[in-house]
C-alpha cells in the first residue's frame, strides 16, 4: 500500500522534443508494485505543452487545475479543471497551457506502455 501526499514525490521536468515547461511526478507506477496502471501528474507552465504525439495505449485523463487545450487531428478544444479525457490509442493528441497561470491534469496509462 502506498498512501502519500502527492508534493512528497519528486516533480521532474519532462526532456523530450516537443515538450515545453512541463514537469511529471510519477504518483503510482511499477516501482509502487502496481500491477496494472501507472497514475502521473503534469504540470505545465503558461505556454507550456506535450509534444503532439500518437502510441499504442490509452490515456485517461482528469484536468486538476487551471485551463488550456487539447489538441487532435479535428482540432483544438478546450480543457478546465474538471474534465474528463479518454485518449484512445494511436490518436494523434496534445496538450496546451494557456498563456498564463499553471494546468495540472492526471494522466493514467498501463504500465507496458512505459
Amino acid at each position: 500500500m502506498k498512501h502519500v501526499h502527492y508534493t512528497d514525490i519528486e516533480e521532474k521536468e519532462v526532456h523530450m522534443e516537443g515538450v515545453k515547461d512541463t514537469t511529471i511526478r510519477w504518483l503510482i507506477s511499477k516501482d509502487d508494485n502496481s500491477p496494472n496502471f501507472a497514475m502521473r501528474m503534469f504540470t505545465m507552465g503558461p505556454g507550456g505543452h506535450t509534444p503532439y504525439h500518437k502510441h499504442d495505449w490509452e490515456h485517461e485523463v482528469f484536468v486538476v487545475e487551471g485551463e488550456g487545450k487539447f489538441v487532435t487531428e479535428k482540432g483544438e478544444e478546450p480543457l478546465k479543471a474538471g474534465d474528463v479525457l479518454l485518449v484512445p490509442p494511436n490518436d494523434m493528441h496534445q496538450f496546451k497551457n494557456g498563456p498564463t497561470g499553471t494546468m495540472k491534469f492526471l494522466c493514467l496509462v498501463p504500465n507496458d506502455s512505459y
